[in-house]
């Protein structure tokens, strides 16, 4: 007979109470031939005997081919025999945890640490199953549930049981009292919630999809068809599988093959990704380039550019970012062959604020004053391919960054460009389109005296009426 089989020590549930009797006083006559303590170490019998009454019931949910490998569970088992339930507690959650750590190995690693382990330095050490030894229970289990391994509720007792295991049980010195329905209830949810628990099916599905972008080619086609199937899946799930691609497309040593099918799945499910895990995909950007990891951070922004999704870096990089581009952008309309050159920088600003045109407000006056110098030409000509890229961006203006534009006229080198005549006609298109966006009537007020003065417009600053104007506007917007 295996003496580790926990079928087997289910037996002792089913002698008589005498046998625990006899085995408890063996044991304390033991202690006491030491000179150890015997008071208070053993759980009562009664105790005892309620886990064995109700075990063999509780076991028969684990299939017959899970049972020979549980050797926690014939310890838990020993131990309860003993009168040791915070011994038992503890063999219990190795059972657990063992069973969590092996389900995950055969699920999909990378994604699960991709999801359970939002520490950027953290995550980069961790790669194989024995990875999985390095992160806390705690961990573990979010990151079950995270992908979906484990249920909500299933989380919440788990998480129960496992501070009772650290705070009740042989793990830390303590002098709790555990009962036998604690440990029989226990015992129970552990092996329904993890060790006999079967995959859904939306979990097979998700498992299939990140094998196959890993293994093989996926062609346009196939992209919508995965994209029509995971229409079944939850916005949670679908959170999980885009974060996990995110992790997999950063990952160093992923292949193209299997960053061009992220790239063609991506773009048909950004639109159900939340906004907690699209500010989480900016934020690892943040982390990426805030440990001077420059190859993660460039592929973290190749996945943001392609879905338009730039506006999620943290605004301390965007500020940066979009002033660099503005000044790159600044020094190509200065330079010969603005024309030609122009156009390429406008659409790596464009890149950068996204399609809706949000800005960090520390970067606004700088990105506002660079789009109006470039709008209103050098004075030789309009850079054709460029203005409409420009028109987009100043009609995503907001009301703060409309009166910086109209307000641009007291800049010295707005105001220098004012003295040609394109520039001048520029400026009058500019207040047009910035009419719409302003909401302040004192700005409005503003807008159509600019408009009705028939000064040279490199002069207006000093105007005396419009000088009063400006004093006026801006101690009613403070």
């Amino acid at each position: 007979m295996d003496h580790n089989s926990s079928s087997d020590l289910v037996v002792i549930g089913q002698d008589d109470e005498a046998q625990l009797y006899g085995f408890e006083k063996a044991l304390l006559r033991i202690l006491e031939k030491h000179d150890l303590p015997i008071e208070s170490i053993f759980v009562p019998i009664d105790e005892r005997d309620i886990v064995f009454k109700n075990i063999e019931n509780v076991l028969k949910k684990i299939s017959p081919e899970r049972k020979p490998q549980s050797i926690y569970l014939s310890k838990f088992a020993a131990a309860v025999a003993a009168g040791l339930f915070d011994a038992a507690l503890n063999y219990l959650w190795d059972e657990t945890i063992f069973e969590l750590r092996r389900r995950v190995a055969q699920y999909d690693l990378s994604y699960f640490f991709d999801n359970a382990i939002p520490n950027v330095e953290k995550r980069k050490k961790l790669s194989s199953s024995d990875d999985l030894k390095k992160i806390e229970d705690s961990e573990l289990i979010y990151g079950a549930r995270e992908i979906e391994l484990i249920s909500e509720l299933g989380f919440k007792h788990l998480d129960y049981i496992r501070y009772m295991r650290n705070w009740a049980s042989a793990a830390h010195p303590n002098q709790n009292m555990i009962t036998g329905l604690q440990l029989i209830s226990w015992l129970e949810t552990c092996i329904k919630e993890v060790i006999s628990l079967p995959l859904s099916n939306a979990l097979v599905e998700i498992r299939q999809l990140l094998t196959n972008i890993k293994s093989i080619s996926i062609s346009d086609i196939e992209a919508r068809e995965i994209a029509t199937s995971c229409l079944s899946l939850t916005k949670d799930q679908i959170n999980n599988v885009v974060s996990g691609f995110f992790g997999i497309y950063t990952r160093p040593d992923t292949t193209s093959q299997t960053r061009q099918n992220i790239r063609r799945i991506l773009p048909l499910l950004w639109d159900r990704v939340d906004e907690p895990t699209r500010q989480q995909m900016g934020n690892n950007y943040g982390k990426y380039a805030s440990i001077g990891d420059q190859e993660r951070k460039k592929l973290s922004r190749e996945l943001l550019e392609l879905v338009s999704a730039t506006p999620y870096i943290p605004d301390e990089y965007r500020v940066l970012e979009i002033e660099d581009a503005i000044e790159n952008l600044l020094l190509a309309h200065r330079e010969l062959n603005n024309f030609y050159n122009e156009p390429v920088f406008a659409r790596a600003l464009t890149n950068i604020v996204g399609p809706t045109g949000k800005v960090p407000k520390r970067a606004y006056k700088k990105y506002v004053l660079g789009l109006v110098e470039v709008f209103l030409t050098n004075g030789n000509g309009v850079a054709w391919n460029a203005e409409p890229i420009y028109l987009s961006l100043i009609n995503l203006f907001d009301a703060e960054q409309a009166l910086i534009a109209v307000l641009s006229f007291n800049e010295d080198n707005i105001a220098s460009s004012l003295q040609f005549e394109l520039c001048r006609k520029k400026y009058r298109e500019l207040l047009d389109v910035l009419k719409i966006n302003v909401s302040a009537p004192a700005v409005a007020d503003l807008i159509e005296d600019i408009q009705k003065f028939e000064g040279p417009l490199d002069r207006l600053r000093d105007d005396h009426r419009i000088k009063q104007k400006l004093a006026n506007l801006l101690k009613i917007i403070g």
